[in-house]
């Protein structure tokens, strides 16, 4: 289920987004990369946009 009516993230993968976010920024301020963890962020934000595209199509508008 959606975390609100606009958002497709779950809590779950929000919490995900987030501490990913911030393990982002961490390896950022040392100068490390964060290419593997911007991707699984892509990973996950793409994931529940299918999700909510596949539950979108079986509701009346």
């Amino acid at each position: 289920m959606a975390a609100t009516p606009h958002d497709p993230h779950n809590l779950r993968e929000l919490a995900s987004v987030i501490a990913l976010g911030v393990r982002i920024e961490r390896r950022r301020a040392l100068g490390k990369s964060t290419k593997a963890l911007e991707q699984r962020v892509d990973r996950i934000r793409e994931q529940a946009q299918k999700r909510e595209d596949q539950r979108g199509k079986g509701r009346k508008q």
